[in-house]
């Protein structure tokens, strides 16, 4: 797609509402590049989990994720095989890693630190500098990229976005339960909508888009119909 001006889309939203999917299509679809931020806050919770930055309690030992930041780097590599992008940390690639149930019951833990959340916005600030970005998250319209021209904010039903986990997970072999999974979901939304750094919001000029009964396909037309609506040719 050719146009004389590339903007930067954001999309926030709850976890498993299809955001990403949304996302990395409809970046493929217009030429753009995708930056999947929560992937990093991932990358970060790996680095603190292999380091023993957990108390025993299971929460984050805040002043020594802090010291260790400057140990961190985070990076994007293409995949060939899967035509998107992989996450580096600390240039090798953990793009499975950061997928398993064990990260994603303590990211939000971990991007609740308000210094590690300075660190990844700065990163991503960088990446999208020049437009031609599609990225998602939980604070990319709000703190990230205000100015952006396109919001969108992704919801859906909460028992259908447990379902969709769950078989995300299943077809992964990894063994949980649909039970674990709903209750993962149910403490990620609550850390995620009240934490003080940055909490998950929809922006006033954010256009929520329910995916509880689109197929991707569909998401991924109702998206691309929107942004031609916000790109000045």
């Amino acid at each position: 797609m050719s146009t004389s001006k590339k903007i930067t889309i954001a999309i926030d939203g709850y976890s498993s509402c299809g955001k990403s999917t949304m996302a990395k299509a409809l970046a493929k679809k217009l030429g753009y590049v995708f930056i999947d931020s929560g992937a990093m806050y991932r990358g970060v919770t790996l680095y603190c989990m292999r380091n023993n930055l957990f108390d025993s309690d299971g929460n984050p030992k805040i002043a020594d994720v802090i010291s260790a930041l400057s140990n961190i780097t985070i990076a994007f590599q293409f995949n060939e095989k899967t035509l998107t992008s992989d996450l580096l940390l600390n240039n090798e690639n953990v793009e499975n890693n950061i997928r398993m149930p064990d990260v994603a019951e303590k990211v939000s833990s971990v991007a609740s630190i308000k210094e590690v959340r300075a660190k990844l916005v700065e990163e991503q600030r960088k990446m999208g500098v020049n437009g031609g970005i599609v990225m998602d998250g939980r604070d990319i319209g709000s703190v990230v990229f205000p100015n952006a021209e396109l919001k969108l904010f992704v919801t859906a039903k909460p028992e259908i976005r447990a379902q969709r986990r769950f078989d995300e997970l299943k077809n992964k072999n990894v063994e949980t339960s649909f039970e674990e999974v709903q209750k993962n979901l149910e403490e990620r939304d609550l850390i995620d909508s009240t934490r003080t750094e940055s909490p998950l919001i929809k922006t006033p000029d954010a256009i929520e888009i329910d995916t509880s009964d689109l197929t991707p396909t569909s998401q991924l037309d109702l998206a691309y119909d929107l942004t031609l609506k916000h790109i000045v040719c």
